[in-house]
């Protein structure tokens, strides 16, 4: 049999449904405990939105600055 190596991190960005809506809700539950935002909102931007910490979560998740990880399972080359 062949040995395939893995690479020791199989991170990417691209991250699943359910990756992303635990990353975000997680983000959005810490604006809520009174954590700072990580990106620059006008006060008419936070007017707009309501001060919805989901929103605010989301836009800094599409801006990549989310301090949140996803540690995935590495599989073993057999």
């Amino acid at each position: 049999m062949k040995k395939t190596t893995l690479p020791e991190t199989t991170e990417s960005l691209v991250y699943t449904k359910y990756e992303k809506a635990r990353m975000i809700g997680s983000r959005a539950l810490q604006l809520s405990m009174g954590a700072p935002f990580l990106i620059k909102m006008s006060p008419e931007e936070l007017e707009k939105i309501r001060y919805n910490t989901i929103d605010i979560a989301l836009r800094e998740f599409n801006e990549g600055v989310l301090p949140i990880t996803v540690k995935r399972p590495v599989r073993k080359a057999q």
